[in-house]
């Protein structure tokens, strides 16, 4: 019996047994087993539903929609009403958000340590430096009668006079050399201070200023009566002034070195350079030929043959440019400053001193507005207090030039050739000097 029995159950089964069984029958069977009764219950579902769900709902099916597969649909269709929204909200999210600005590097923070943090050293070093720094600077009495005076003379708040382009005419003449005259009055500024003349006449026995001024006006009339260069001229008075510099000179010997000066700025500036014979009948036959050349070799081996030098001159002609080219102007000029070359209390001055000098007291005669410009300060490198001095000793020779023994500049500049310049009246304290 029991052989049989368990032959019966493992005899096979029919293939359609099961599903003999009703519908009923399972549900009422899976409704019995614990696990259907300890499942929840499904929750509403009508809010999680996108529309396109239901529109997929409402489709023809085919198939019985369970639950798996009800929720297989709406999870579909929720996924691709998402990828709908995204695709439709990116475009107007990108043409409204601004464009992300590029982050400023980070700063590096300070962290002050309050006072009560800190040491007693620390606080007292800190209190110190505040109340250092918030100490006011005291005006002292000379600070405050300066600003008046610069207020009163109209000095402050003057706005600076823009430096005019005085090579702009001459930027196509080559022979101007606009491109590097710059440089070679920089040069000039540098060079005049290498080799000048001393204040001599201590070491001069039988020398005194009176003689030199003779000596450098009769210069003056035979370089006008030969008709030489200016450039000869003030080469000739530099030789003479460096040569007395180092060597004393008797004064029978004054004249012959003025002759041998000449003759040595002749034979370097002229083209045509006056022979020994001219200063010979020039000095009224004082000198031989042989005396002439020696002291010519006597002149040239104590200046080691150093004779390219800058001499006022140069300036002159510079300065007279910056000045506005105004043909009276330029012979008012050139009259001082061959005046000066009379005075033997400015041998020792730069040239470009005594040149902007002479520049600052011709306009005082004219009586030009304004008497130093911007322009001229800048090409000269003085301003009006530097030039006040020497400038009142060209105005008291022109002052003193009519009533003069030695008129020879005076006579010269008085002529029609250099427009009368000298005959101007002086100029007085009211104009500047």
């Amino acid at each position: 019996m029991a052989t049989r029995h368990q032959n019966a159950a493992a005899a096979p089964q029919p293939a359609n047994r099961g599903a003999a069984v009703p519908a009923a029958k399972q549900k009422a069977a899976a409704a019995g087993r614990p696990e259907a009764r300890n499942r929840r219950a499904l929750g509403d579902i009508g809010n999680l539903v996108h529309p396109q769900a239901l529109d997929c709902l409402k489709e023809g099916i085919n198939r019985p929609i369970t639950r798996s597969f009800g929720a297989q649909l709406l999870k579909n269709a929720q996924a691709n009403g998402a990828v709908a929204n995204k695709v439709a909200i990116a475009p107007a999210r990108q043409a409204a958000a601004p464009k992300p600005a590029k982050k400023a590097p980070a700063k590096a923070k300070i962290t002050t340590i309050p006072d009560q943090a800190k040491k007693p050293s620390e606080a007292v070093a800190s209190s110190s430096a505040q109340k250092a720094s918030r100490k006011k600077v005291v005006d002292t009495l000379t600070k405050v009668l300066t600003a008046r005076s610069k207020v009163a003379c109209g000095l402050t708040g003057r706005p600076k006079e823009p430096v005019e382009d005085i090579d702009e005419l001459d930027k196509n003449n080559e022979l101007a050399v606009v491109d590097y005259i710059e440089d070679i009055y920089k040069f000039y500024m540098t060079a005049q201070h290498e080799s000048r003349p001393v204040e001599y006449m201590g070491n001069q026995p039988e020398i005194n200023p009176k003689m030199r001024a003779i000596l450098a006006d009769w210069i003056v009339e035979v370089t006008h009566k030969f008709e030489l260069m200016p450039e000869t001229l003030y080469l000739t008075i530099y030789i003479v002034d460096m040569f007395l510099s180092v060597q004393q000179v008797p004064r029978r010997e004054l004249q012959l070195v003025g002759v041998a000066a000449m003759l040595i700025a002749c034979k370097y500036e002229e083209i045509w350079a006056p022979e020994v014979n001219d200063f010979i009948s020039i000095s009224d036959n004082a000198y031989s030929r042989p005396q002439i050349l020696g002291m010519e070799k006597s002149i040239l081996n104590k200046m080691a043959w150093n004779l390219t030098v800058p001499t006022p001159y140069v300036f002159l002609v510079r300065f007279v440019k910056a000045a506005g080219n105004d043909k009276e102007l330029e012979h008012m000029v050139f009259f001082f400053a061959e005046m000066a070359l009379k005075e033997y209390n400015m041998v020792s001055l730069c040239p470009s001193l005594v040149a902007a000098s002479a520049v600052y007291a011709a306009r005082c005669t004219l009586k030009k507005s304004p008497i130093w410009t911007g322009t001229l300060e800048h090409h000269t490198t003085f301003n009006e207090t530097q030039l006040l001095e020497p400038a009142k000793v060209l105005v008291n020779a022109h002052a003193a030039a009519p009533e003069s023994k030695l008129r020879a500049i005076y006579k010269k500049y008085a002529t029609e050739q250099f427009g009368r310049v000298a005959l101007h009246p002086p100029a007085v304290a009211a104009q500047g000097v």
